[in-house]
């Protein structure tokens, strides 16, 4: 992701903790892997090893308290293998990888660029499949405020119809991704990114400022009502949720979601929403999560819209590379597996 999402590209690593256990050594249903009936007994051991190897992993060097899991999202991180495969640079198993689903600029044909690592995607539904380690595979959409909105008419019912032309869009976009998206929550990524041409023309989206064009990166009114991007917003979440099976998240940052939405409760409060934070992040990643926490620290993931860690809604903390903070490999999260939707 950019400062929000250095465009928000998630690294996710996941390793259980010791309630992963029975996972790991092959508990649940084995359909379709190669510990089902009909296996070769080279086959058999081979699987029975890697679930061991995973196991051991998740015993050693996994995220925790149980439920939690690592992960990577965005652009491509070497996540190491054979499968099952481990969580970049930190270890652990790999729990599962967020990726772009799309881009208003590229749909709307201004050049922004699309990421998404269909290898760490494959491995992390490899993972999640065979393995039954970690959340599979998500997806986030780089959404538009209203200010790049190409029928801007200063109403919060075009606002409202922009949110939804968006999610149409992702509900279109969603089957034809590379690997399948398991994950049942679509995050809108909502943020301020600044100059960054690979991937907006418009450094903050729309979401503050009204532009000549959708396209122009040239700004025709320096101001947009909190009101209208929260009509945006809830547009978008209303249409996902009513047009397909899939719930409405939300990925920003405390700082980030003040400086769009205001402090109002009227338009910033989302008490009832799926999150995704990236503060409070690290450069360094000497000291991994624990719970939302990293350990031996007094750095805490902060959540925003009203809620905190506590929530059901708070879902995912990209602890480390986000938003333009450099640790030398990529993003990295950690899940809240337990309160998947």
């Amino acid at each position: 992701m950019t400062r929000a999402l250095r465009v928000r590209r998630l690294p996710l690593a996941l390793t259980a903790g010791g309630a992963c256990l029975a996972v790991a050594l092959g508990a649940g249903s084995l359909t379709g892997s190669p510990l089902a009936a009909g296996a070769t007994a080279h086959q058999r051991a081979a699987a029975m090893a890697a679930r061991q190897r995973a196991a051991a992993r998740a015993l050693s060097s996994g995220d925790s308290p149980a439920g939690f899991w690592y992960g990577t999202d965005s652009s491509y991180i070497a996540t190491p293998g054979p499968a099952p495969y481990s969580e970049p640079a930190i270890g652990g198993a790999y729990g599962g990888y967020i990726g772009m689903i799309g881009n208003w600029a590229a749909w709307k044909k201004c050049g922004g660029e699309v990421v998404w690592s269909v290898t760490d995607s494959n491995n992390a539904r490899t993972d999640f499949l065979q393995y039954r380690d970690g959340i599979g595979v998500g997806g986030y959409w780089f959404m538009a405020g209203p200010g790049v909105d190409p029928h801007y008419n200063g109403t919060a019912s075009e606002a409202y119809a922009w949110g939804e032309a968006q999610a149409a869009h992702v509900i279109y976009d969603l089957p034809r991704q590379a690997t399948p998206v398991n994950y049942p929550v679509v995050f809108m990524d909502i943020e301020l990114p600044g100059y960054s041409p690979s991937y907006t023309p418009a450094p903050d989206n729309g979401w503050n400022s009204v532009y000549t064009s959708t396209c122009s990166g040239r700004v025709k009114q320096d101001y947009v009502p909190a009101s209208l991007d929260r009509a945006d917003l809830n547009g978008f979440a209303s249409y996902l949720t009513s047009h397909s099976s899939y719930k409405a998240g939300v990925y920003s940052a405390p700082s980030i979601w003040s400086l769009i939405f205001g402090t109002s409760t009227t338009y910033s409060s989302i008490p009832n929403t799926y999150e995704w934070t990236y503060t409070d992040d690290t450069s360094s990643l000497s000291h991994h999560p624990d719970g939302w926490c990293l350990a031996g620290t007094s750095t805490c993931a902060q959540f925003f819209g009203g809620q905190t860690s506590s929530s059901k809604y708070a879902l995912m903390w990209q602890w480390s590379g986000g938003g333009g903070t450099r640790n030398g490999y990529g993003d990295f999260d950690q899940i809240d597996a337990s309160r998947t939707p």
